[in-house]
């Protein structure tokens, strides 16, 4: 097994590490990693049912889909990422939480807490989570990760993580909502984040014996920097490619009550039934009709009605 060296910060960038590490990489692996302010949500999740972007736009957070399952998650430079990459024998049951999870629950007891796993793939102390985890498999090769929160700022994840259930209908994988806590709180000696985590990283080269660091080449990087920039940058990928769904909505308007009906499909508008107070209004149904479903598209090209942002409301 080797260490990679992983000092980029950039978020679109460490998501395409991990894939191009995973899919490009022989050997078992282990890195460590963080991210600015950035909202990471799982493959398999509707974007817009899973996330506040009226609030990520107006704070510049951006929000980056993942190769991997699970929920959607919020990452800074308080939380700690790690992924552990290894090849999985023919036949062999790959994914394994309890296993990959065992290690930092082993590294918590050295610093007197008492970690456990629930539900799955989250660890908890007491009755709050202080990581969520996720895995992906790529032929023979298997990546699990997960984050520790450490001192991230719990008052904009709870901001920019907002599950809208009640007017989307989908197959998407849902987020469940649950209490955290970071583990600055629970320590019982104040120590600093890159303590810490060097402090892990020391723990987790002798659990796994590793002996070999290695660094990214130009070459990787610049590769990397590609697969940032088309796919992990792009809106195809980050809201297009959120499963097929629906939203019914009611909003009542000093105007009067709109009702909107939309079907999404590869993030843009297949049907919608827009009215006013019971009545069709057909000539913006059919300017929005076979749109992106994208709030700064649509209201250039309701550009010209006075009453734009009242319906860009109805439809988000």
């Amino acid at each position: 097994m080797i260490w990679i060296e992983r000092p980029h910060t950039d978020p679109w960038f460490n998501l395409a590490a991990e894939e191009f590490i995973l899919k490009h990489y022989k050997d078992d692996l282990l890195m460590f990693w963080q991210n600015t302010p950035s909202v990471v949500i799982g493959k398999h999740q509707n974007t817009a049912a899973e996330v506040d972007t009226d609030f990520t736009e107006t704070n510049q957070i951006p929000v980056i889909r993942r190769i991997s399952g699970g929920g959607t998650v919020y990452h800074d430079l308080g939380n700690i990422n790690y992924t552990l990459i290894r090849s999985a024998a023919k036949n062999e049951f790959a994914i394994d939480f309890k296993a990959f999870t065992r290690p930092l629950i082993e590294f918590l007891k050295t610093h007197e807490l008492n970690a456990y796993i629930e539900k799955k793939n989250n660890l908890r102390i007491g009755n709050k989570k202080i990581s969520g985890n996720a895995a992906h498999v790529f032929k023979n090769r298997v990546m699990h990760h997960g984050t520790i929160l450490f001192e991230t700022n719990l008052e904009t994840l709870e901001k920019v993580i907002q599950p809208q259930p009640d007017q989307f209908t989908d197959k998407a994988i849902k987020s469940i909502r649950t209490e955290v806590v970071n583990l600055s709180e629970l320590l019982p000696k104040t120590i600093s984040i890159n303590v810490f985590k060097s402090q892990f990283k020391e723990f987790m080269l002798q659990y796994f014996k590793i002996k070999s660091l290695h660094q990214l080449s130009e070459e990787e990087t610049s590769k990397i920097k590609d697969l940032a920039e088309t796919k992990y940058k792009s809106w195809e990928w980050n809201m297009g490619y959120s499963p097929k769904f629906s939203i019914r909505k009611e909003l009542k308007t000093p105007y009067g009550l709109i009702r909107a009906k939309l079907q999404i499909k590869a993030g843009i508008i297949e049907t919608l039934d827009l009215s006013f107070e019971d009545k069709k209004l057909i000539k913006i149904e059919e300017q929005l009709l076979h749109q992106p479903y994208r709030k700064t598209e649509l209201l250039k090209i309701l550009a010209s009605n006075r009453f734009s942002e009242t319906l860009i409301n109805a439809l988000f």
